[in-house]
């Protein structure tokens, strides 16, 4: 699996990227975890809100933190 967390380094991008972290921890699973920070690269994956996260090449989340809880039960699927 591949998790890509696209901000530019704020606070909620920070929360987001600590969230994924967990989610993954909690539930045993592998995952290459990636953080996108460039601006350019950000836009290239037609993402205008931050933070975002990208699993597996499909935009999940876009302009919010999601939460552990919600972000497990996207990578359970």
């Amino acid at each position: 699996m591949k998790i890509e967390i696209l901000g530019t380094g704020c606070m909620k991008c920070k929360r987001l990227a600590k969230n994924v972290e967990i989610a993954v921890k909690e539930l045993g699973i592998s995952a290459e975890i990636q953080k996108v920070e460039e601006i350019t690269a950000i836009m290239d994956r037609g993402v205008m809100l931050t933070p975002a996260l990208i699993v597996d090449g499909e935009l999940k989340v876009s302009g919010r933190v999601a939460d552990v809880k919600e972000l497990k039960e996207m990578l359970k699927r």
